[in-house]
């Protein structure tokens, strides 16, 4: 049987159709040639096409990470052949650097910083150490008791080996000293590394204020290196009495540094002092038989046989009188010294070589020290708290040797130093005594000291013309 029902004509002609499916065609092609203007912007933020050819060609490098990145723009030309990266892929790309440091330590690395309270058994139990392991670190050494001298915050690192004993323990002392301990077949050994830091020279320059520390504070000295000025110069200045707002000085000394940090301060090199429009200076030298001391610039001893003060920056509270009221007995007594005040413990030091006469109890000077300077001068050290270690009847001391301390000790009213000069037996007053000079370079090393000396001269010119030059800018 037929169907005579007559066919539905199609909704549009197969021509229609035909050109329909040619332009979505013609779209798509379009759309892939020519991207969305959104895409175009991201695209254009990873462009770096402001390099020149030339500047390209001197590192390629340069234009190499943009063919990887994958910085948040979405742009599928930020992926090689723009896939995305596979599991494996990802696993193979650099991992952080905490990570890669995680990796590099040792499984059996092991580190404990200090705190307060820690002892050498408290640390090693903290990696699983037993007791009887630190037992016999320190007695494989004398010097592994070291290990056991701790301070806040100092580091251990503890090297462990398979089987969870200890292989190896190193700890960082100072910014120069480092101990190690290695495990060897007859228990362990005592290593110590000492880095030496590279000495340059440095500068420094301050004007009298207030005070020599705190001037020289802001000039950049340490307290050591204040000293050590007036140490220097302290045969020509009584730094106790003779500075005055307005002095001013130069200093030129070496200054240690590791990994470009200053970790400390070495020796003067040359130092300049004005003192009441007076100026003095010195150079260190050590001549060819290796003894050092400090000169004047044209070659004279600034070593004399007695330093003007036994003790650095005291206060000087009774001077030198044929006819002062005693304080504590109330009538008029001679006084036939120098009384320095300075806060009790404060050390005292020997005016000049000599032999110790007396070390011990002296009536109403308390704890006293006599030395005896050769057969014509003599000085005398009253009211110390007490005596450095050594110092006894009969010993020798160097000039600048610490002999005892300040204190109240006899008839005293409160902590400071009697100090007596005598001459042939005769009391003179200390601050006024013409002391004799040491001996000045000799001839045949004139000429070395010279060549030394003057470039340290010059360095403290040159260097005080240019900072008076920067402040007037």
């Amino acid at each position: 049987m037929t169907n005579d029902t007559p066919k539905a004509p199609p909704l549009y002609p197969k021509s229609h159709l035909l050109a329909a499916s040619g332009i979505a065609a013609l779209l798509s092609l379009a759309l892939l040639v020519f991207p969305s203007s959104d895409v175009e912007a991201k695209k254009t933020t990873l462009s770096l096409e402001l390099e020149t050819p030339a500047e390209q060609l001197k590192d390629e490098s340069k234009a190499a990470p943009l063919v990887h990145s994958t910085e948040s723009t979405g742009s599928p030309f930020a992926q090689i052949e723009g896939d995305e990266p596979t599991t494996e892929q990802a696993a193979e790309q650099p991992q952080p650097v905490a990570q890669e440091k995680a990796q590099d330590k040792a499984p059996g690395h092991r580190e404990v910083v200090v705190a307060r309270g820690d002892t050498l058994s408290t640390l090693f139990a903290k990696v699983g150490l037993p007791a009887n392991v630190v037992h016999d670190v320190l007695a494989s050494d004398k010097q592994a008791k070291q290990f056991s001298q701790l301070k806040h915050g100092q580091v251990l690192q503890f090297e462990l080996d398979k089987d969870g004993q200890l292989a190896s323990l190193h700890s960082q002392v100072s910014n120069l000293e480092s101990i190690r301990l290695n495990k060897t077949d007859k228990g362990y050994a005592f290593e110590r590394e000492i880095t030496k830091p590279l000495v340059r020279t440095a500068y420094a320059h301050g004007v009298i204020k207030s005070s020599l520390s705190a001037s020289a504070q802001r000039a950049g000295l340490s307290h050591s290196l204040t000293m050590d000025m007036a140490r220097v110069l302290g045969y020509d200045i009584d730094f106790a009495q003779d500075i005055r707002p307005g002095d001013e000085f130069d200093v030129v000394y070496e200054q240690k540094v590791m990994d470009g940090k200053v970790i400390g301060t070495g020796n003067i090199l040359s130092a300049r002092f004005t003192n009441r429009g007076k100026t003095y200076t010195a150079v260190r030298y050590t001549n060819k038989q290796g003894n050092t001391s400090y000169y004047t610039a044209d070659g004279n001893s600034l070593r004399k046989a007695f330093i003007r003060t036994p003790v650095d920056f005291a206060r000087i509270s009774s001077r030198f009188s044929a006819g002062r009221k005693h304080p504590i007995l109330n009538k008029i007594r001679a006084h036939k010294g120098v009384d320095y005040a300075a806060p009790r413990g404060t050390p005292i030091k020997a005016a000049g070589d000599g032999r110790i006469e007396l070390a011990g109890r002296r009536g109403g000077y308390g704890n006293t020290v006599i030395i005896a300077h050769g057969n014509t001068y003599k000085t005398l050290y009253g009211h110390m708290q007490g005596f450095a270690k050594g110092i006894k009847t009969g010993s020798n001391v160097k000039q600048g040797q610490i002999i005892g301390y300040i204190g109240t000790t006899g008839l005293s009213t409160g902590p400071h130093l009697h100090y007596e000069f005598q001459v042939n037996g005769v009391h003179v007053d200390p601050l006024s005594q013409k002391v004799p000079m040491a001996d000045p370079i000799a001839k045949a090393e004139r000429q070395r000291f010279m060549q030394q000396s003057q470039p340290l001269i010059a360095r403290m010119d040159q260097e005080k013309a240019t900072l008076l030059a920067a402040n007037k800018r």
